[in-house]
């Protein structure tokens, strides 16, 4: 079936890390706050701006996966590079340190882009690979992590672009790469022929997984009226919360901890800088394609209880690690590779429970969960930060990881019409 005229499957994973890569900005903001400090910024302003981009992301997401239907994957990136790569060259013509303009900058129009282009490889990547959906989709959303360590190090210790050009310089810099990485990667962002499957799969002899079931394919308003829905976003909104708070603050509360210790400023921050920028950002974006994978064999479900309940043991040990060098590393890398996890399994979820061929419009709502977390995770960082109690923010995220990992012992799959009839898990 139009089989010479099948574009190769991997030259939409290729644009899919592309266009991962740029949206990662969002998880470089760290290496801007101690600069907005020096400015004069409180802690709890430097993650109003980030929990505002967050918020947005996960908005403009629901757009867009209602628009990727209507206008197809290729626009979706290229509008996704345009807003994001706007969003940052405003912030550096007017933004600067002015806390408002980068709100609405980087905050909104950034947020924005990166929620335009976000469901885009997903949904893309896991119809090209129904064989492979929990690895590919690893694959996919690990530009996203990976990104992080790339802007955090092109900005600061590698590129010196904040020491070097100043915050504006660098953010204006930032939002032509930006734009010319996803205006790449979008145009192989198609989806294969009606019908289409890899050579050699047949999903009705599948004997193992929900690939061996048969799938049922449910619409947006069928699947926000299944208690299924409701734990799965549960457990997605306090894992989210954990790993955003974390990002905010895994180098002000190190910092922090380690001069506690004894150690001088500018130890405390090349050592907390490292957690941030190479044991978390290398974590998370290997966390992505490790969780993705071994979800293909354990089952989603049995994945992300795993994943929750060690984050969330590792959270209430972290107030103990990060005053220490070596231990702050193990607990950065730990937390970063949970974290990453979540991208690549919470997409997968969504599909396995509510059927692949509506996960562009499907899981957008699930990831509202990340935007609940990302105003609930990082200003109670801030918050407890200025009040001098980091521990305590790290403590409750812990505790609500082990509750995010009951209510997904609870998911099973849902039946059309008869959700909770009997229903057998969903892994």
């Amino acid at each position: 079936m139009g089989k010479q005229k099948t574009l190769n499957r991997w030259f939409p994973v290729l644009g899919a890390i592309l266009i991962q890569l740029a949206l990662g900005a969002i998880y470089a903001w760290s290496v801007f706050t101690p600069s907005l400090v020096a400015a004069g910024w409180t802690k709890i302003q430097t993650q109003i701006v980030f929990s505002i981009g967050l918020v947005t992301f996960a908005l403009s997401m629901v757009w867009a996966g209602k628009k990727l239907a209507v206008w197809g994957p290729k626009k979706l990136a290229m509008l996704s590079g345009l807003v994001l790569g706007a969003g940052y060259a405003l912030a550096g013509f007017f933004g600067g340190t002015n806390f408002t303009a980068l709100c609405l900058f980087i905050g909104i129009i950034g947020g924005a882009g990166i929620g335009l282009g976000y469901v885009v490889p997903i949904a893309v990547g896991m119809r090209w690979f129904p064989d492979k959906k929990g690895f590919i989709t690893g694959l996919a959303v690990a530009g996203f992590g990976f990104g992080a360590m790339a802007w955090v190090k092109l900005a600061g210790a590698w590129g010196s672009l904040i020491a070097d050009f100043g915050l504006s310089t660098t953010f204006s810099i930032y939002g032509l790469i930006f734009f010319a990485m996803i205006a790449l990667g979008g145009t192989w962002m198609v989806f294969p022929p009606e019908g289409w499957l890899p050579e050699g799969y047949n999903p009705e002899a599948t004997s193992s997984g929900s690939a061996a079931k048969k799938e049922e394919n449910f619409s947006f308003s069928e699947m926000l009226k299944t208690p299924q829905f409701l734990l799965i976003f549960i457990t997605f909104t306090f894992s989210a919360a954990a790993g955003l708070m974390s990002i905010g603050l895994m180098k002000l509360y190190p910092m922090e901890a380690l001069q506690a210790q004894g150690l001088s400023a500018a130890e405390s921050s090349a050592i907390a800088g490292t957690a941030m920028a190479v044991f978390f950002s290398l974590s998370n974006g290997l966390g992505r394609i490790a969780w993705g994978t071994a979800s293909d064999k354990l089952g989603r479900k049995m994945s992300i209880l795993l994943m929750t309940a060690i984050q969330g043991l590792t959270l209430l040990a972290f107030t103990n690690m990060a005053g220490h060098e070596y231990l702050l590393y193990l607990g950065a890398t730990i937390i970063g590779f949970n974290f990453g996890g979540n991208f690549a399994l919470f997409p997968t979820m969504t599909a396995d429970t509510f059927g692949t061929k509506n996960v562009g419009q499907n899981y957008p709502y699930i990831f509202l969960a990340y935007g609940v977390g990302g105003m609930f995770g990082p200003m109670l960082g801030g918050k407890l930060g200025d009040l001098g109690n980091f521990p305590m923010a790290f403590t409750i995220c812990g505790v609500c990881c082990i509750i995010g990992a009951v209510a997904i012992s609870l998911v099973k799959q849902p039946q059309k019409n008869c959700e909770m009839a009997e229903p057998e898990f969903a892994d």
